[in-house]
């Protein structure tokens, strides 16, 4: 019986292990398919639900995504001399301008065919680099993930999507808000964003 029972753990010691360094192209497929999937099979969610769609990608997508990394490269300096409060108010709405700007994106494939492919860049230390070719009738586009080691996994930090990079896109926008009033005016532009888009 013991026998038995570390035969077990072992195995699953072994398969969590494995689960852990799994390749940062599996990590992007995984999320990807497993979110559009998710999608196709709600009907709400087909036909274009926005509060559907945004609980599957928080569901489906989110939890591959390292978005906390996302967000202290985007406010820059500013972040390091927030307060622990600011910082996780940041993060939080971060997440979920993120989130939202995610399933606005999927909600554009709404019920059409979308074939997936995925071809691994550069793997330089815990960086990586994902490419994947979305191709709808009469339309093909390609999305960059930016993956980094969280621990042993791979967690994407970076989305490029019709050819800007996320970080970049924001980096310009919440420069001006920090500009404007510092850290505090920045919570409350995304506080004020986020719900505009409830």
């Amino acid at each position: 019986m013991k026998r038995h029972l570390f035969a077990f753990f072992t195995a699953a010691c072994v398969s969590l292990a494995a689960q852990a360094q799994t390749a940062p192209i599996d990590v992007v497929q995984h999320a990807v398919r497993g979110t559009v999937d998710a999608m196709k099979k709600d009907p709400a969610a087909r036909g274009g639900d926005m509060t559907k769609i945004t609980q599957i990608v928080s569901d489906d997508f989110i939890p591959a995504t390292n978005f906390d990394r996302t967000a202290r490269i985007a406010v820059g300096d500013a972040f390091k001399q927030a307060t622990p409060e600011q910082q996780k108010e940041l993060t939080d709405q971060f997440r979920t301008l993120m989130t939202r700007t995610y399933a606005a994106s999927l909600a554009q494939l709404g019920s059409q065919d979308a074939k997936f492919s995925f071809k691994e860049g550069a793997i330089t230390g815990n960086d990586a680099l994902v490419t994947s070719t979305v191709t709808t009738p009469g339309d093909s586009q390609t999305v960059g993930y930016r993956l980094g080691k969280v621990g042993n996994a791979w967690k994407i930090y970076d989305i490029d999507m019709s050819g800007a990079w996320l970080i970049q896109v924001y980096q310009g926008q919440f420069k001006a808000q920090l500009q404007q009033g510092g850290v505090p005016a920045l919570i409350d532009f995304l506080k004020k964003h986020n719900a505009r888009a409830e």
